[in-house]
């Protein structure tokens, strides 16, 4: 059975994603089928070392086949190669990019692929 689209980000701004569907947020986790506020203090985020394997977990059991981690507005936020390496291990195809690049591909990809994105929209 498909997967339910993605939803589509429909604004971007410092401090503010809006997506159809969901409540405006500072930081969202995005899936087939909708999303989440993504909040790093379940898993202990920070800018350095960055995004780690436990959060990008979620979106390969939920089925992702496209994973797009944004790096934030000004690129501080900082991805684990060992992130990279569970992505690729699950061959899901992995795309490290600026916020507002992310956003842009992600919502082309959303189109008719099973896209996942870990969005952050400041720093």
């Amino acid at each position: 059975m498909p997967l339910d689209p993605s939803p589509k980000v429909n604004r971007l701004a410092w401090g503010a994603i809006e997506v159809e569907g969901l409540a405006r947020a500072r930081d969202l986790k995005l899936y087939p089928g909708g999303g989440r506020e993504w909040d790093w203090s379940e898993t202990g985020t920070r800018h350095e070392p960055g995004i780690q394997p436990v959060d990008v977990r979620e979106l390969i059991d939920l089925g992702c086949e496209v994973v797009i981690l944004s790096r934030g507005m000004h690129l501080r936020l900082q991805t684990m190669q060992e992130t990279l390496a569970l992505l690729a291990d699950a061959a899901v195809e992995a795309h490290v990019l600026e916020t507002r690049a992310a956003v842009d591909l992600y919502n082309t990809l959303a189109r008719d692929r099973a896209v996942g994105a870990l969005l952050h929209s400041t720093c």
